[in-house]
């Protein structure tokens, strides 16, 4: 029978009494789970990677304006800024996460990496992970079925939906997926990928989902590139064996327990943080306004 995944201490001792790698076991729940082949999984997954590639570019060359108006273009902005932070490795990661994010936002096709509102954070992570690394695809999609299996512990001990766990639950599982596969990309073993993840969820924490105007822009696409910073961060610490402390299941269990206990206004509803502020409301006004005046006339 394939390994159950509700825990991340689970999944390393079946790993190590079975003797197979951290990939394997997530393959073997999907074949049994699903039903589906070893060679449908693989197919689904380098689809869902060019999707991936595709949204990226999408975002970097074509027009990027939401209907709001609240999106126009800022992963194309920043690409090509001729002034960068840290390298422009760092700015094309940046760039790649809006991007792949904006292209959600204004309705285009993306993989929702767990979720569509979170989008952008696995497109930019590999992406540009592949372009400095020279990683090959196969290794891409293997990472991407390991991210899966890390997303499915998370939702079982806490959620991957901002309406049930705030922001923390969609950018934080997003970015402790890619945490996850730049570690294994890099060669990592099981303790510092779920290290990786670990620390990933700790630095998002209480994150809340404020939504302005209930659209799934402001502040969203900006939280994809800020996770996919983060997500690189924690791999960074994690290769170097820098621990935790806190054993990564507890943090997840501590990610459920905030999100339970956090007040309904700060979960997707728009009623709290962003979305409550003086622009915020006003920004939601007409938003609705305009939403109406377009509707077709039925008379």
């Amino acid at each position: 029978m394939a390994f159950l995944f509700d825990s991340f201490e689970g999944w390393k001792t079946h790993c190590t009494e079975m003797k197979k790698p951290v990939v394997t076991a997530v393959l073997e729940y999907e074949q049994e789970q699903k039903g589906r082949s070893e060679a449908e999984i693989w197919a689904g997954l380098a689809n869902a990677w060019e999707v991936m590639k595709d949204a990226v570019r999408t975002g970097l060359e074509e027009d990027m304006t939401s209907r709001s108006g609240m999106i126009n273009n800022g992963a194309k902005k920043v690409y090509r800024h001729p002034q960068t932070v840290l390298s422009k490795e760092f700015q094309n990661l940046i760039a790649r996460a809006l991007a792949a994010k904006e292209v959600n936002s204004c309705m285009g096709r993306i993989v929702a990496a767990p979720t569509a509102g979170a989008s952008g954070i696995m497109p930019g992570v590999l992406f540009t992970l592949q372009e400095i690394h020279h990683i090959e695809d196969k290794k891409i999609l293997e990472a991407m079925l390991l991210a899966a299996g890390i997303a499915l512990i998370m939702e079982q001990k806490a959620s991957i939906a901002g309406a049930v766990g705030g922001c923390q639950a969609e950018t934080g599982t997003a970015a402790a997926m890619g945490a996850g596969a730049i570690v294994y990309c890099l060669g990592g073993n099981i303790d510092q990928i779920f290290n990786a993840v670990a620390i990933t969820v700790q630095c998002m924490l209480g994150l809340v989902c404020d939504p302005v105007a209930g659209l799934v822009e402001v502040p969203c696409v900006v939280r994809n590139a800020s996770a996919a910073a983060i997500a690189n961060s924690s791999a960074q610490i994690a290769l170097a064996n820098v621990s935790s402390v806190i054993p990564v299941d507890e943090v997840i269990e501590a990610m459920g327990e905030i999100g339970a206990s956090m007040e309904t206004r700060y979960k997707e509803t728009a009623l709290g943080g962003l979305a409550a502020t003086k622009t915020g409301q006003a920004i939601a006004k007409k938003v609705l306004i305009h939403d109406i005046e377009i509707l077709p006339d039925e008379s």
